[in-house]
């Protein structure tokens, strides 16, 4: 097994399905296999609207495309899913590559799969996943460390720093690690407000009481990615997990019958019952998450 770069992006000609399936010719099918069981980072160009190494995942096998002989899909694991925490460029700020196969210079990436090796995998994971601590970052609740002169803290998580000698596959397997990153990156894309109620709370030290909810969830392979998150308030992650209140189409919410006195509704949630969006397109719930929320879990 051998882990890799893929360049994936939203204006491709292939039949990528992101977080699904990644779309490939022949000509790279002795590379994809190599993955097979392993770890891929995916790679944007600016073209694509986000520059830089954006996700890693896990490959779980290639098939061929039925349409088309010349090329072929390899399945990913969806649970596997994890987005950065901020895209890596392809430079260091030395000027150097984080794939120390690619030349210096810069210009376009001349393969669209490349073998990379375990050191540069790490290199760009570590700083993938480099946490970005905020005041919307906070967690609501466990241990902190006080840093006091970390202007806009009032208390500040402990950082992610692993040693050289540290498995990165294992980390990324770790539920631990992948809730709080996961976590962060929803309140971020939120700016800490619940995207259902419109309330931003927070506590004397400052830690958002806001939550992240999966909306595809865990327990049913769902990726730890923001377009699979929404920001929540408790008592509406409550009502979002046991199906009570979802998310039509257009992104107005819809609310059970009988779940909540329309009196208690119309303090709960905002006004035009529509979905508060993250500014960032890239970053709104993605349609077919949402769709399967209303199919298998809403109570309407």
């Amino acid at each position: 097994m051998s882990k890799a770069v893929f360049i994936s992006s939203s204006h491709s000609a292939y039949d990528d399905r992101p977080g699904e399936a990644y779309h490939f010719p022949n000509t790279y099918l002795s590379r994809v296999a190599q993955t097979v069981g392993d770890w891929v980072i995916f790679y944007q160009g600016r073209r694509g609207g986000v520059s830089g190494y954006y996700a890693v995942q896990r490959v779980d096998r290639i098939v061929p495309d039925p349409t088309d002989s010349t090329h072929s899909y390899a399945l990913l694991d969806r649970a596997s899913l994890l987005g950065f925490e901020r895209p890596v460029p392809r430079f260091r700020i030395d000027d150097t590559p984080f794939e120390t196969g690619l030349p210096v210079s810069r210009g376009s990436n001349t393969s669209a799969v490349r073998i990379i090796s375990d050191a540069d995998f790490a290199a760009i994971i570590d700083e993938g996943l480099r946490e970005v601590l905020t005041p919307d970052t906070l967690s609501r609740e466990g241990p902190l460390i006080h840093q006091p002169n970390q202007a806009g803290f009032a208390e500040a998580q402990a950082g992610f720093e692993l040693s050289a000698s540290v498995d990165r596959a294992q980390v990324l397997s770790s539920r631990s690690f992948r809730d709080r990153a996961f976590a962060r990156q929803v309140k971020t894309a939120y700016r800490a407000r619940c995207a259902m109620s419109g309330l931003e709370l927070r506590n004397g030290g400052g830690r958002p009481e806001v939550e992240a909810a999966h909306i595809v969830p865990v327990e049913a392979r769902g990726p730890d990615t923001v377009s699979n998150g929404i920001a929540l308030s408790g008592t509406v992650h409550w009502m979002f997990d046991r199906g009570l209140v979802s998310v039509d189409e257009d992104f107005s919410l819809l609310i059970a019958r009988d779940s909540a006195a329309s009196d208690i509704a119309s303090r709960l949630f905002v006004p035009d019952r529509r979905l508060i969006l993250p500014d960032d397109p890239a970053k709104v719930p993605h349609p077919a998450y949402l769709r399967w929320h209303r199919e298998t879990c809403f109570k309407g």
